[in-house]
């Protein structure tokens, strides 16, 4: 029996942040000195296979592994190499991940070995001095080298990127021409008001409709009515051919579809991105070795799922959620 929100979705999309640390510090993400969790809070890689091992007997068929930076976890692969099973056994449709690309060189073969065949790849600019100011410490040059490592592995790669007033929004036009000259897809995203950072999210913040607008000047963006089980809405640009994503939580609420939950590294099971409620399931992970009390928990935290996120930018410029995004996941 799948699981079932409160309004008729069935929930069939997990994804799993296996880390809140990451060796990039990106302005809209992270504060520059973050302060990361203990290593016992943290789910073992164990228990995060247990915990997405119920989710799929319970009709799960895609599994996003997120962080932080997932890749920079000790051992990841024996994570992914165990939840591949479910692969084989046909009960999992897709195991996937949403990495910076600094890891991927090193990974990549293993990842395609352990039946990972799309990865989306966190990247705002092609400006090198500008990914080091973004990032605060990243190496283009490496993330371009994990790239092509994951291309070369027979890995399909779309490209996300965070639209950033007056950072990057003269360069969307080329970072699309270049992606989808790469056969990658490229999906913008807005800012998101998820913790506390140094800069201001009302300087950041840039409309996609303000960035479609400027786009369909030059290009012919051709609405598509295909989904990828994530919030996206998807337009083929004629002159390129390739795909263009714009996922709009600030502009537009697209949430009558949502499918998904997220668990944090922690074991926290969020409903919601854009909401506080969540179901601790690390407790029931740990106090029995069945998994009934771990169903009970998951099942009754479902019958909670909001019927979408309330997702603001305060004028007084405070969060609307207080965790940053590198805890939830990406």
């Amino acid at each position: 029996m799948p699981l079932m929100d409160p309004f008729g979705r069935a929930i069939t999309y997990l994804r799993v942040s296996v880390t809140d640390r990451c060796d990039f510090r990106c302005v809209y993400c992270m504060s520059e000195h973050m302060s990361f969790l203990p290593k016992q809070d943290l789910l073992t890689l164990e228990e995060l296979d247990r915990v997405c091992s119920v989710f799929v007997d319970k009709g799960v068929r895609k599994l996003r592994i997120t962080g932080g930076e997932p890749l920079v976890r000790r051992d990841i692969m024996s994570l992914f190499r165990s939840l591949s099973r479910h692969l084989k056994a046909g009960t999992l449709d897709e195991l996937t991940v949403t990495t910076n690309g600094s890891q991927l060189a090193r990974y990549a073969s293993e990842l395609a070995a352990c039946g990972v065949r799309r990865i989306n790849v966190s990247m705002d600019t092609l400006d090198a001095d500008k990914f080091r100011r973004i990032t605060r410490c990243g190496d283009l040059g490496r993330v371009l080298s994990g790239i092509d490592a994951a291309q070369a592995a027979g890995l399909k790669v779309k490209i996300n990127t965070v639209a950033l007033k007056g950072v990057n929004e003269d360069e969307i036009e080329r970072l699309m021409e270049w992606a989808h000259g790469r056969g990658m897809g490229l999906t913008l995203i807005e800012v998101m008001p998820l913790g506390d950072i140094e800069a201001s999210r009302l300087d950041q913040f840039l409309p996609l409709s303000v960035v479609r607008a400027r786009l369909s000047d030059r290009h012919t963006l051709d609405d598509l009515d295909e989904r990828s089980g994530g919030p996206a809405r998807y337009v083929r640009v004629k002159e390129t051919g390739g795909k263009l994503g714009f996922i709009t939580p600030m502009t537009h609420n697209f949430c009558e579809s949502c499918n998904r939950v997220r668990l944090t590294c922690t074991g926290q099971l969020f409903m919601c991105l854009g909401q506080e409620d969540a179901a601790d399931l690390r407790t029931p992970l740990r106090v029995s070795e069945g998994n009934e009390r771990l169903e009970r928990t998951i099942i009754e935290a479902i019958s909670r799922k909001p019927k979408g996120h309330d997702f603001i930018i305060d004028r007084r410029d405070r969060p609307a959620v207080g965790r940053h995004m590198s805890v939830t996941g990406g």
